[in-house]
């Protein structure tokens, strides 16, 4: 029965709905693609998410038969967007003609879907934040971990080849003795009064905004380019815009913070959705005793490195790349690759992972699940006045 008011089609309970069916779900019984043919995708939501999903689904050769909207007449248009077959009215009659669910809705639905498309039986491509709480992302981890399936979150910077390179020189200990590690992530998307958007409610987009949608980028970029996670943060938060479409904004427009990693490495983080002029700056700088590297991925083919004696910009090039960032490199050298390609080549790693493959670096649940950690750790702190939390 579908609940009422709900015009997803979601099951009143989906919570209940997993513990009643996850452990009846036999995996080898799903309609699973072989590498022979093609697998059976399913988009719920559309938009700007819907879009870029959709594509990297066709270019890694999926079939996407159909999307869900919050109505039908939206189904039809996230299905025009999304390049999908038709709409359906609603994810109970979608699942049954699908192996991979990709939820691109809005973060308070995340937990929702996702449940009642592993009580399915189909592997999950959720949209980040994987939930807006540390207890729903851990349980989704679990869930997923419990019926076999694969689910994966697009923390698609991992998949800038140039990202790998720094992962691969940072691994063989060309840095030396990583000392310090900083960056940002500045946008400019909400700089205005008048901007608005959905995220900015704290119900429907979570009690985080511009942490849990950028700056877990960054923190997630980091964390996997050094192997080293952090450990402790302290951290502050401003709301810039206080009213937003005549409405209190209760989530922040930017946020800052130090920290230290479990290897007792220092740093510090700035992340801003209202930095007049910066459109989607994610940049990186680890610095160490013999080498620094710098990576912006507004200039992704160049990843800067540094020496006392020198310093020089190592540009993407396959003939020269290591061979995890050479995988992932789509083009050849002087063509630029950029986000598109970086989100393809993440869902085509999905793909192989739920065809039986494990591709390296791979961003799953647990991935998921981590954020969720670091930005209640820094909700936690800078309503303690910027205390050091753990993570």
């Amino acid at each position: 029965m579908v609940a009422e008011g709900n015009d997803w089609g979601l099951p009143s309970s989906a919570a209940g709905l997993l513990l009643d069916r996850v452990q009846k779900c036999h995996i080898a019984s799903c309609d699973v693609a072989t590498s022979a043919e093609k697998l059976k995708v399913g988009i719920v939501g559309g938009g700007f998410m819907g879009r870029v999903h959709g594509r990297s689904a066709l270019v890694a050769g999926a079939r996407i038969v159909g999307a869900v909207g919050s109505s039908p007449a939206r189904a039809e248009a996230a299905a025009e967007a999304s390049g999908a077959e038709r709409g359906y009215a609603t994810l109970d009659e979608l699942l049954p003609e699908v192996d991979v669910i990709h939820v691109c809705t809005p973060n308070n639905t995340h937990r929702e879907v996702t449940l009642q498309a592993l009580a399915a039986g189909k592997h999950v491509v959720c949209e980040k934040p994987l939930a807006t709480s540390v207890a729903d992302a851990t349980g989704l981890q679990a869930a997923a971990h419990e019926a076999g399936l694969v689910g994966s979150v697009p923390f698609v910077y991992r998949y800038h080849p140039m990202v790998r390179e720094l992962r691969a020189r940072i691994a063989a200990g060309e840095a030396g003795v990583i000392t310090s590690l900083h960056g940002s992530y500045l946008q400019d998307w909400l700089a205005g009064a008048d901007d608005q958007n959905w995220r900015v409610d704290d119900e429907t987009g979570g009690p985080s905004r511009t942490f849990a949608d950028i700056g877990s980028h960054w923190c997630d970029l980091t964390e996997f380019v050094t192997g080293d996670r952090i450990s402790a943060i302290s951290a502050q938060l401003r709301t810039v815009r206080a009213e937003r479409g005549g409405k209190a904004v209760r989530t922040e427009d930017l946020a800052t913070a130090q920290f230290r990693t479990e290897a007792g490495v220092v740093g510090t983080i700035v992340v801003s959705q209202v930095a007049a002029g910066r459109k989607n700056r994610l940049y990186l700088e680890v610095s160490g005793t013999e080498s620094s590297f710098g990576f912006d991925q507004e200039d992704p083919d160049r990843l800067w490195l540094g020496k006392r004696a020198a310093a020089q910009l190592l540009t993407r090039d396959p003939d020269t790349l290591s061979p995890d960032a050479a995988r992932v490199n789509r083009l050849p050298a002087g063509h630029a690759q950029g986000y598109q390609d970086a989100f393809d080549s993440f869902v085509a790693d999905s793909y192989a992972a739920v065809l039986g493959d494990r591709p390296d670096g791979l961003p799953d649940f647990a991935a998921g699940a981590r954020s969720a950690q670091l930005v209640d750790a820094v909700l936690r702190s800078a309503a303690a006045d910027s205390a050091w939390t753990t993570v």
